[in-house]
């Protein structure tokens, strides 16, 4: 009933009802006096009611942001927060602007330029909210009015419905398609820049993300329109900073595949690009922030347009890049990164883990699987993996456990635990968690 009659006695007060919600909640009281009035409004018996307001407590619970474990097998998931962070503060002040030299107002573009230039070769960088942003910044400082020429293969959209041509026309750029869908050379961005009424400002490159073609393509590299004499701009995407990867150990090599052949920073800026932008929460394995990189006289641009203010991060993003980046400098990130951690894991120490779990709750067996590094990174890499597999679809229990929900996939009728992004520290959460489906 939703026009408040009483089924079966009187309904419980809000502040009595408010009370016995919180005995097994910890939301703030004042929340649940909310969804006590709500529960009651609607009407009906007394049991009703309060089945009805516990069902609120708990969808409130589950829409509120937490902590979950990562079983589903890919590695940067966008839905939980793309790369994980374990950074520990005491919630001091920060030296954000505040040159402790000069005790004075300093700059907070200038530590993570130096990190950056030491790592990638750039001459300079700046951090930005997130990729998008660097992509926004760089065509509103450099190409507002101007056109801005890029293959339509690359026009694309990627998740969350980012698509190239409409952050391009927020920007004041205007677009200017050059070659086909599957094939764009070097003479098709040529007629583009000889054409007076496109008057090109730059050649932009863009990471396709998730999207890839094969079969009869082409495009043309970095280095070739770094000849043709407009700025080039890269847009990677996924953050890899060097193709090398100087700061994985001996032990990772040879180098896997999709590493080796991710278009990383170092290398397009030696290609020739004027500046590239990409994320920090991908490949990079730190917050969510977008970096620019490459010639300082053009990083200087963007820092100083008045976007610059909208799209500054803050430093709580500031502060664990800054952990991340010295981490790829002391070549220790296998250690302190959690996504490369997750990427040292080999699969021998996997599958002990999984058979060490499904003895431990008796339910389930361990086999092999294959994980995903994902957020567009690599689309289609495959790194090899183990967990733990319950017949039928159990992920609703799963991510109903507590302490920590449990985010699994099905696929063929099962239940899969990826292990290779979770920790080894929640190994007694899975068994906790398995044991209860079980019994």
């Amino acid at each position: 009933m939703g026009d408040g009659r009483v089924v079966g006695g009187r309904p419980p007060s809000v502040d009595a009802l408010a009370r016995r919600l919180a005995e097994a909640s910890d939301l703030p009281a004042a929340l649940l006096v909310d969804l006590a009035r709500q529960a009651i409004a609607e009407g009906g018996a007394r049991d009703v009611i309060v089945g009805r307001a516990e069902n609120l407590v708990a969808e409130t619970q589950n829409e509120l942001f937490s902590e979950v474990i990562n079983a589903t097998g890919v590695l940067l998931h966008t839905n939980l927060g793309r790369a994980p962070l374990a950074a520990e503060r005491r919630g001091r002040a920060v030296n954000v602007e505040f040159d402790l030299d000069r005790g004075e107002r300093g700059s907070r573009h200038q530590p993570m330029s130096q990190l950056v230039a030491a790592l990638t070769g750039a001459e300079s960088a700046v951090v930005v909210n997130n990729n998008a942003a660097a992509m926004l910044l760089i065509l509103a400082a450099l190409a507002e009015g101007r056109g801005v020429a890029v293959s339509r293969g690359e026009s694309v959209e990627i998740g969350g419905g980012f698509r190239v041509p409409e952050v391009m026309a927020r920007s004041g750029a205007r677009l200017v398609d050059v070659g086909t869908t599957n094939r764009t050379r070097i003479d098709d961005y040529r007629a583009s820049i000889d054409q007076p009424s496109n008057d090109i400002a730059v050649l932009l490159r863009v990471h396709s993300s998730n999207f890839a073609m094969t079969g009869f393509v082409e495009s043309t590299p970095v280095n070739e329109l770094a000849e043709l004499g407009p700025l080039v701009v890269v847009d990677l995407g996924s953050g890899l900073l060097d193709s090398n990867a100087p700061w994985l150990p001996s032990s990772m090599r040879p180098l896997p595949g999709w590493i080796s052949s991710e278009p990383a920073v170092r290398q397009t800026l030696e290609a020739g690009a004027d500046l590239v932008a990409f994320s920090g929460d991908k490949l990079l394995g730190g917050p969510q922030c977008g970096i620019i990189a490459g010639r300082a006289e053009l990083v200087e641009r963007c820092a100083r347009h008045p976007l610059m203010r909208a799209l500054r991060p803050g430093h709580h993003a500031l502060l664990p890049l800054q952990d991340v980046l010295s981490a790829h400098l002391r070549r220790n990130v296998v250690d302190v990164v959690p996504f490369w951690t997750m990427v040292a894991r080999t699969t021998d120490e996997l599958m002990q883990r999984a058979h060490r779990i499904v003895d431990a709750a008796g339910i389930g067996c361990a086999e092999a699987c294959e994980s995903l590094v994902g957020a567009g990174a690599a689309p289609s890499a495959l790194l090899p993996s183990a967990g733990v597999v319950v017949a039928g679809d159990v992920s609703h229990a799963l991510r109903s456990a507590r302490p920590l929900p449990i985010i699994a996939r099905v696929a063929d009728g099962s239940t899969v635990i990826d292990l290779r992004a979770v920790s080894p520290d929640d190994d007694r959460v899975l068994v906790d968690a398995l044991v209860a489906i079980g019994g």
